[in-house]
């Protein structure tokens, strides 16, 4: 079977926690990184907290693979700190965002028909 080529979503899946949570954070609007550690951290309750390292290592590798790519500083952002750089997700971070989101649905569906999830908690 030859590969899967990388413009191809299933051939970027699995993705790392902190990896799709950064292209959920960037679903709808264009962020720096500092405002991607708290989106993260916000919208992931706490149970992922990134370390400065450990973000930019991912967006580079996110913009090596098309996923995110840098974008405009938004309008309102003036006063911003020039250094900033600021990331928006790619129509290929969309479709892989996809991709996770009916994998991830595909393993909860298997986990509840093996009740491993009591339906109170789904």
């Amino acid at each position: 079977m030859p590969p899967v080529p990388r413009t191809d979503p299933r051939s970027l899946i699995p993705l790392a926690p902190h990896v799709y949570h950064i292209l959920l954070a960037l679903q709808d609007r264009v962020l720096h990184g500092y405002a991607l550690i708290k989106a993260i951290d916000e919208q992931s309750s706490g149970t992922i907290v990134l370390g400065t390292s450990t973000l930019y290592a991912a967006v580079n590798r996110m913009l090596d693979d098309g996923l995110i790519a840098e974008a405009q500083r938004p309008p309102g952002t003036e006063y911003d700190d020039p250094r900033r750089r600021y990331y928006a997700i790619t129509p290929l971070g969309r479709r892989v965002a996809k991709a996770e989101a009916v994998r991830i649905r595909a393993l909860d569906q298997l986990a509840a028909k093996h009740r491993l999830i009591p339906a109170k908690e789904r």
